[in-house]
């Protein structure tokens, strides 16, 4: 009997059930939507039972075509940090605080520096940005007290889920090491910053790796999805290392460059190294005994969507691309901080925001979606660099996420990295590398590279254009000058706003 294998994908903005056999092809595919709310400047929120709603919904889709009982394991990835907090009786006691809220910015100061800089990053592997969960804990302790005191459990996007499904509290490593109490080192929770937030450790989840099974589909999990009891659920991971995975990305040297909502250069290790002053998030690998690299800029190809509904919604995306096609290199001089919702690497400001910077009487809608295009990819040139000063030098990188569908977008952002890029036989990243991990999981594969090398194949290269690669060189130094330059104005527009 032919085994498939499962990979559930709770994002920002929809809950995917992937259906893969065990060569990796796609069988079924199912999403649905959930509302995002911002009730508050800087606050980002979802009902984590939206979330097992339309993953409920999207699994008994894809069982429509696949047998229950032909599903070996299921595998979990989604969204990372976002604050999702039980009680007693196991339900939410609030909506979820999301990985892009911002409003934790002085406790995570506070916090800095009672731990210190250098000392927390060292544990944690990274800075403490107002984005990792813990640091929200500390808010809702300040804030309201009266939801903190109801507290029992605290678990992740994706973790939620794999409780709704099977009653356990369960956390992988991968996706843990971003909660920002973790000792990323030795690969489980640490004491030293607990005690620094001051939270129970018995509110924590079980840690568990990313291959490793842990926890079955029960009787309640079963009646709500369609799937047969007793079904396997192995760890997962969040998003970025389950993307890692589904790109392909599971050996030293390689680096993926993924360009959605937001943007996240990636990057694997054979030890834990993190970037000495905290620029990277040096995280758990979905694989034992590894660690990631891995940058994020928190607006990447959600910039254009901003630029497209608020400037040009009746237009289609391919007038964009169009558009941008006939505009000259450097937009006639006009660059694009992309900080639309702060920023997290190389510059961790949670109030930075957008710019146009350049503007003239000559310049008009094509040159700021031409100048959208190049500010993201020169963001994510920021990412790699960091990279390479800790050594990771690929030859070529795969691209994915949104802006990889615009072939004047991608030629964009591979001459900008002045390296080749390609991408691979699925588009379908996270969920696909959670099927994957579901699959070594339960033994279909010896080891995730192993698993890789059969199902993931390089598709289309695009190799940078060389004088194009000259311009972009000769404008990237004025690029990275606009932090710097605007940075004082940045912070001056929130205090305004918030006063």
């Amino acid at each position: 009997m032919t085994r498939f294998y499962i990979g559930i994908d709770v994002s920002t903005t929809a809950s995917k059930a992937l259906v893969i056999d065990e060569q990796g092809t796609v069988i079924a595919s199912r999403s649905h939507p959930h509302a995002l709310s911002t009730p508050r400047p800087l606050w980002s929120e979802q009902d984590p039972d939206d979330w097992w709603r339309a993953t409920s919904q999207a699994l008994r889709e894809v069982l429509q075509v696949v047998p229950a009982d032909q599903i070996a394991a299921i595998g979990l990835t989604g969204q990372m940090h976002g604050l999702t907090t039980l009680g007693t009786d196991g339900r939410p006691l609030r909506p979820a605080i999301l990985w892009n809220d911002q409003r934790s910015g002085p406790q995570c100061e506070a916090i800095t520096r009672e731990v210190g800089a250098k000392r927390l990053y060292q544990i944690i592997g990274s800075i403490l940005p107002p984005g990792f969960t813990a640091p929200k804990l500390v808010w809702l302790r300040e804030n309201e007290p009266e939801v903190y005191q109801q507290i029992q459990h605290v678990l992740l996007p994706k973790d939620y889920v794999r409780y709704k499904l099977s009653g356990a509290l369960v956390m992988d490593v991968a996706d843990g090491s971003g909660f920002g109490a973790m000792d990323i080192g030795r690969r489980d929770w640490s004491d030293e910053m607990l005690a620094a937030y001051d939270i129970p450790h018995a509110w924590l989840p079980q840690l568990c790796e990313s291959t490793d099974v842990s926890a079955h589909v029960n009787e309640a999990g079963a009646a709500a999805t369609g799937l047969k009891v007793g079904t396997p659920i192995v760890g997962g991971a969040g998003d970025q290392p389950a993307g890692g995975v589904g790109n392909g990305i599971v050996s030293l040297g390689q680096c993926s460059l993924t360009v959605g909502t937001s943007g996240v250069a990636y990057a694997v290790s054979d030890r834990y190294a993190p970037e000495p002053d905290g620029r990277l998030h040096t995280f758990c690998g979905p694989m034992p005994g590894t660690w990631f690299h891995m940058g994020v800029m928190l607006s990447a190809a959600g910039c254009l969507r901003w630029l497209h509904d608020e400037l040009t919604p009746d237009s289609s995306y391919d007038d964009l691309n169009q558009q941008a096609a006939g505009v000259p290199r450097g937009a006639l001089g006009l660059l694009f901080a992309p900080y639309l919702t702060g920023e997290r690497h190389p510059h961790p400001d949670p109030v930075a925001r957008g710019a146009f910077v350049g503007l003239t009487l000559r310049h008009g809608l094509p040159q700021m979606v031409r100048s959208v295009m190049e500010g993201v990819a020169f963001g994510m040139r920021d990412l790699l660099e960091l990279l390479r000063s800790l050594g990771v030098n690929p030859a070529e990188a795969v691209v994915s996420g949104g802006a990889a569908n615009s072939a004047v977008w991608r030629q964009i952002i591979t001459d900008i990295m002045g390296i080749p890029l390609y991408t691979v036989n699925t588009s379908e990243g996270a969920a696909f590398g959670a099927a994957i991990l579901a699959a070594v999981g339960v033994g279909a594969w010896p080891d995730v590279p192993s698993a890789c090398a059969h199902m993931v194949r390089k598709v289309d290269e695009l190799q940078p254009d060389a004088a194009a690669t000259a311009d972009y060189e000769r404008l990237y130094p004025t690029f990275r000058g606009l932090y710097p330059a605007l940075c004082q104005s940045f912070a001056a527009l929130a205090e305004f706003e918030s006063s």
